[in-house]
């Protein structure tokens, strides 16, 4: 099994080319201009269900996989102040575990495309008690509403996937980081271990999708999901574009044989 790194296929030149350009929908090539619409109706399907899709998709092993995210920030746990930019984490689920994990003066913007995802971050958020510390802006990866250099770390879980251009989110990344600060992306990538691939090819194609139909009567937003993550570059090839985003020291580490993980880089 092996990630197919086709990101958005541009032709250029004249404008009738460029509205010809094309991009990946799961295994599917359509209108550049269409992909967006297309991920946000995916998403503003499964947005009251998003955690039991990555329980699905993840057979719950997502909780340990943002355990060690979290643990990798490593947020300030005492005075000092930090502000965290978590993008596409319209739930909050990462924003309220790095709140659960830092010090008072540690605050978080949750910013997300989708309008229906924001809607239940910021019912989580209100539930936990965090509303003073975790504001939900909608917001597109690709031209965030941030001011440059206006964040100490940014963080994007199982997001990165669905953007239609990468580099250009990388290079938002970069923007909005302050010098020194930290870039963390968890994202499902390549399993790398014989055997566990195979497994892993089918609870993604043949299980996933007929969980989606029983637990949410959704199984096309389902197998979109499973086939996004084949579409989506390798993890040398990823950190390569992390690299030719700006970032310095980028590394990632294998969670689970490669089924995820995660990269990390420093705006120096």
């Amino acid at each position: 099994m092996s990630n197919i790194d086709t990101a958005t296929t541009t032709q250029s030149g004249s404008p009738e080319a460029a509205a010809q350009a094309t991009a990946s929908f799961g295994f599917e090539t359509v209108p550049e201009s269409e992909r967006q619409g297309r991920v946000n109706r995916v998403f503003a399907s499964v947005a009251e269900r998003y955690d039991l899709m990555n329980d699905l998709m993840s057979g719950g092993l997502h909780r340990l996989w943002k355990r060690d995210f979290i643990t990798m920030l490593n947020p300030p746990r005492g005075e000092t102040p930090f502000r965290l930019l978590d993008v596409a984490g319209g739930t909050g689920d990462i924003a309220l575990r790095y709140a659960d994990e830092s010090g008072p003066n540690a605050t978080a913007v949750v910013c997300d495309i989708s309008p229906e995802m924001l809607d239940v971050g910021r019912r989580r958020i209100a539930e936990r008690g965090f509303a003073e510390r975790i504001s939900c802006i909608e917001g597109n990866a690709e031209t965030l509403p941030f001011e440059s250099s206006s964040f100490d770390a940014y963080t994007i879980a199982f997001g990165i996937r669905n953007v239609t251009h990468i580099d250009r989110a990388l290079a938002e990344a970069f923007r909005v980081l302050k010098p020194g600060g930290r870039f963390l992306c968890l994202e499902f990538s390549e399993c790398q271990v014989p055997i566990l691939d195979r497994l892993y090819d089918f609870h993604s194609f043949e299980v996933i999708p007929r969980l989606g139909k029983v637990a949410a009567g959704d199984s096309e937003s389902y197998r979109y999901l499973v086939e996004s993550i084949r579409r989506f570059p390798n993890q040398e090839a990823f950190a390569k574009q992390i690299r030719e985003a700006g970032f310095a020291r980028v590394t990632y580490r294998n969670l689970t044989g490669g089924i995820a993980a995660i990269h990390g880089g420093w705006k120096i």
